[in-house]
């Protein structure tokens, strides 16, 4: 192996460390038994799936997973973490998977200050979770 491919292996485990210890989430439980990616309403927009992403931190593959934009439509339902027979919660990972690119400065989005309208007609649930995602 090359010296590039150690060190981005290097890199690979130091984000799955730290989506680990964000998460507090033992990722190495899940067995690949899909129960989450066939429960989560937003599956049919991802481009990745959760038991997919899952899989891929499993291997370490950790900057395939920081390119896509499923974990970005997470909608922390809770779903999946509900119906997960090893108790993983994928949206503590998807969360910590959000923080970890906003704390890098290469989030695919910028905060900005909400419609006052928006902020009116909307749930405050709704709008907490959505600002959650923008929180790093």
């Amino acid at each position: 192996m090359t010296s590039t491919h150690l060190s981005a292996r290097k890199l690979g485990a130091e984000l799955l460390k730290e989506i680990e210890e964000l998460s507090g989430e033992n990722l190495m439980a899940c067995y690949q038994c899909g129960t989450c990616s066939a429960g989560c309403p937003l599956a049919f927009a991802m481009e990745m799936l959760p038991h997919q992403i899952v899989r891929l931190l499993q291997f370490g593959q950790v900057d395939r997973v920081m390119t896509c934009n499923s974990f970005w439509l997470c909608a922390a339902c809770l779903t999946c973490a509900s119906r997960c027979p090893k108790g993983v919660d994928l949206a503590r990972v998807m969360e910590a998977l959000r923080t970890v690119v906003i704390r890098s400065g290469k989030a695919p989005m910028q905060a900005f200050p909400p419609p006052v309208e928006l902020m009116t007609e909307v749930p405050q649930l709704g709008t907490v979770g959505a600002l959650r995602k923008l929180s790093g």
